[in-house]
């Protein structure tokens, strides 16, 4: 018996013009490519602003501690070091708390109560840092002066750092304040993250025998460090760069205070406060020149972060 065979191939429908298709890859590139001209143009006209200051300081800017508006003397030492403080101090207390709740909500907590807990973290974000600082000052501030900072000083006196006299503004009411506003972040990044590791790693570790916090130490943190790394990172960009709530409660104050009880101010704080009433161009420019300064904060910190995401899936083979 013989049998035709059909030779005939089934060839793919012609490609056909897509206005969808043309429409969706011209928005999504222009989109792409107005993030970049947007921080281009910033970072354009702060350092054109700034570079009067820039010609006139150069870098010993960075290390002057001088801030006289009279005698057009300028310099951001004290400013950084306000700012480096205050966020990292941040950082310390708020991350440790934040990865806890993330933990919580995606491991521990009943079924019932991940949703308004969650719900709650996320309204904590939304608060305006301006009421948040207000906050700070009417009751947090007087709380930590009339009883924080006395016992504090009373137990703790002997080291510098919470030595002085207790106040109810400085870098302590500044650094819960920035605490506050870093842990809602971190804590709904890390809250993702653990939810994002596959249930069969975890379940598989269980059933080998290891306890719940094994678990997470062993197979949950390491699969999501990477991410970690990247929610910190936003937090610290986040202390870095609040202004408002740090102004009304660290005390305005240029100095460089041995104790968390002293006040202090930050390169965002003193860019909010005085930028709109400069007296002089250069006192202007130099506000310009700080807001320069937090521009190379944050690259530094996201490119550090990057390098830092990457050598950790390199490790992990990803």
């Amino acid at each position: 018996m013989s049998t035709q065979v059909d030779t005939d191939i089934a060839l793919p429908p012609r490609s056909r013009f897509h206005i969808g298709d043309l429409s969706l890859r011209l928005v999504s590139g222009l989109a792409a490519v107005s993030v970049f001209v947007v921080l281009v143009l910033i970072a354009y006209k702060v350092i054109d602003q700034a570079s009067a200051a820039i010609s006139a300081f150069g870098l010993g800017f960075l290390t002057s501690t001088e801030w006289n508006a009279v005698t057009d003397q300028f310099g951001a030492a004290d400013l950084i070091w306000g700012t480096v403080v205050t966020s990292a101090f941040a950082l310390i207390l708020a991350v440790p708390i934040a990865i806890a709740i993330g933990l919580f909500l995606s491991e521990l907590a009943p079924r019932r109560l991940r949703a308004p807990v969650g719900a709650l973290v996320e309204l904590l974000a939304a608060i305006p840092s301006v009421v948040l600082g207000l906050w700070g000052i009417l009751v947090m501030g007087p709380f930590l002066e009339q009883h924080v900072e006395p016992f504090l000083s009373d137990h703790f006196g002997f080291i510098p750092l919470f030595s002085g006299t207790p106040s109810n503004v400085g870098v302590l009411p500044a650094c819960l304040v920035l605490t506050i506003m870093v842990v809602p972040i971190v804590a709904s990044i890390s809250r993702e993250l653990f939810d994002s590791v596959p249930g069969d790693l975890k379940q598989g570790s269980m059933a080998l025998g290891s306890t719940r916090w094994e678990m997470v130490r062993s197979v949950a943190i390491p699969q999501v460090s990477g991410g970690l790394v990247a929610a910190v990172i936003l937090g610290l960009a986040r202390a870095l760069g609040e202004a408002i709530a740090v102004s009304q409660v660290i005390g305005n104050s240029l100095a460089r205070p041995s104790s968390i009880f002293g006040s202090a101010d930050t390169l965002a704080s003193r860019i909010a406060n005085q930028y709109q009433g400069a007296a002089t161009p250069l006192q202007a420019s130099s506000l310009a020149y700080l807001a320069v300064i937090l521009l190379v904060f944050s690259l530094v910190a996201n490119m550090s972060a990057q390098l830092i995401v990457r050598r950790i899936r390199r490790r992990m083979g990803v």
